[in-house]
Formats: structure tokens, sequence, C-alpha cells
């Protein structure tokens, strides 16, 4: 089979490998679409443990859509032709290729396969290319969770990646009034705005005021602050954790889903008068992959409009290049 494998700091190459060989007890599956997340960008751009747990010399990639294309004899849960979402952390029966289950490979063992659990069907309304942004949707659908959101809430979502897109639907998803996304690239914000979102440059525009605007005002410890129930950091820049704890209205809560591993000081004498919450949100689970594959098949949003750009597999290269251009890309998935 066609595999890319990492070999290091901008270098990737497509190889022959072998073919994985069916257990009793296994399934193998084809790609159909995979997905570039920014783990795979990071550990392209700036070279080993910068992403996830990415070998030199090993397979990588996991946001994928799948075929069965063969089944062990001692299966019963899963018939050739199936399509089906393979749950990275369970896909390869180790937690630790969550990132490298093989989505950059043109076939996936999946060992001692259940469904459910390391392998999802994946409903006739999602089409193949917006099925393999099932495992990004899953992160940030968390983070929504995470967030406590309730009908008539108000939201922001800094980050207008697909993470942060992915987050923003889900709050709408499950019910809040207004949401709001924030981010300093034009090209990113055009397409949230074309599928109904509010949103903010704001690297051109007064957050605060346009929030205030948008959401108008409740009461915080220093006044007068936008009225948002629930902050999500899909971004990670310094500053909006210091603009929470500046702007948040008491009773509000802040959730971390970006990587950002900096150390950060608090004044919990603060955060306890204005009754604030932090939140952190990390992976997904089962119930955020029903959550997501409702969002997708609803077709309430065109979510695969924010699939930009198209490579094939012997173009990996080019294609982690693009979509670590957040003024030319979206999202950018490899077709099998």
């Amino acid at each position: 089979m066609k595999a890319a494998v990492y070999l290091g700091q901008e270098n990737v190459a497509v190889r022959e490998l072998p073919d994985p060989v069916c257990g009793d007890d296994d399934v193998i599956i084809k790609n159909i679409y995979s997905s570039i997340c920014g783990t795979d960008v990071a550990v392209y751009t700036k070279g080993p443990n910068t992403g996830h747990r990415v070998t030199v010399g090993g397979e990588f990639g996991h946001e994928t859509v799948s075929r069965i294309v063969e089944v062990g004899k001692n299966v019963t849960e899963f018939k050739v032709g199936e399509r089906v979402y393979p749950y990275p952390l369970h896909a390869k029966n180790d937690t630790r290729r969550a990132g490298t289950i093989g989505g950059f490979s043109e076939y996936i063992l999946v060992p001692q396969a259940k469904r459910g659990h390391s392998l999802y069907a994946v409903p006739e309304e999602i089409t193949d290319r917006l099925a393999c942004l099932i495992e990004p949707f899953t992160v940030g659908c968390r983070a929504a969770r995470r967030g406590q959101p309730q009908k008539g809430e108000n939201a922001v979502v800094f980050g207008c990646g697909t993470i942060g897109l992915a987050a923003a639907v889900a709050l709408q998803y499950f019910g809040m009034d207004k949401v709001m996304l924030c981010d300093v690239s034009d090209f990113r914000l055009n397409i949230a705005a074309r599928l109904g979102f509010t949103v903010c440059n704001t690297e051109k525009e007064n957050f605060v005021e346009r929030a205030a605007d948008y959401f108008g005002t409740a009461p915080s410890l220093t006044g007068k602050a936008p009225d948002i129930d629930c902050w999500i950091d899909a971004a990670g820049a310094e500053s909006i954790l210091d603009t929470y704890m500046q702007q948040g209205k008491i009773i509000s809560r802040f959730v971390a889903v970006a990587v950002n591993n900096k150390p950060r000081q608090l004044d919990l004498l603060h955060m306890t008068y204005a009754q604030k919450s932090i939140i952190g949100s990390g992976g997904y689970f089962p119930e955020d992959v029903r959550d997501v594959m409702s969002m997708m098949a609803s077709g309430k949003w065109d979510l695969e409009s924010i699939i930009t750009q198209e490579y094939p597999l012997e173009k990996i290269a080019e294609a982690i290049q693009m979509a670590s251009d957040p003024d030319n890309a979206f999202n950018v998935t490899i077709r099998f």
C-alpha cells in the first residue's frame, strides 16, 4: 500500500509499505478522505515532539473516513463495504496511537474491532468529504459541552479554525442564542460568516466594543462587560485569558481547548467573588461522536464548505504546507 511516512521536520515521503494482514478478530479499512490536523502541521513544520506522538519513520494521520474491505472470520458486527469512522483513541487498541492510526495510508488494520468503540457507522446523509471532519468536530463539540451550554445563553469562540468553528456549531446545536467567532484571518472569518455566524477580526476591531454591541452588557467586577456566558479559547493566544479575566461577566465560564502549555497566574479572589469558572477540554467521548454525526446529518450548516483545498496522497507535503496558511486555507483534505 501507499503510505505517507514522517521523516522529520519538513520531510514527508509517500512510500510503499506492506499491506496489513487481517487477523480472525480484525477489520481492514481503506481510507476515502483524510483531513490534515493542526498537530500534523505542527510536527511537520517544527519537528518531532511538537504534535501527537508521531515517530520518525512511522505512519501518521488520524482524521479520516474509511470503507471496510476485509473482515476476520470471527467478525460478525461489520460487513465489507460498510462506511465507517475509525475512532482514533481505540482504532489501534493503543491510545498512544491516537494521532498516528494511519490516516495518510491507503489501508488501516483495526485489531479486535468493536462497533461503537473502535469503528462507528457513518450515516448516509453525511458525504465522504464531510465525514473526514468528524474527528476534529468531536474535539470542538467536547469543548462546547464542557462550557455547559444552556438555551438562550451567549458564547464567544476565539480561533476560527476547524475546532473553533466546530465548537461554535455545537454551541448552536446545544441551543445557545448568540455565538460570535473571533480570529485575525479574514479568509476564515468570511467562511464562518457565510455559515451564519457573527464574526470579529480582533486585529482590526475592538473586541470589547464589538461584543458589547452584539451581546449587550452585564455586570462584572470591573463594571459593565459584554453579556457572554461562555468563552471558548480555540486559539491559544495569551491575551485571551487576560481579556476574560478583565471582561468576563459574573457567573461566566472559560473553556481552554487550544494547546497552550505556558504556566499562568490567576487571581483566585477575583474568581471567587465573580463566581467564574475555568474549564479544560481535551479530546472527545462517544457522546461527542454521536452529536457530531447528528449535526452533520441535519444539513442545517453547510459544513463541507470549510474544506477549501483537496490533494491526492502523492502531494501530501504540499497539502500540509497549504494547511499551515490561515489566510488561504481553512480545512485541507487528502483524497484517496
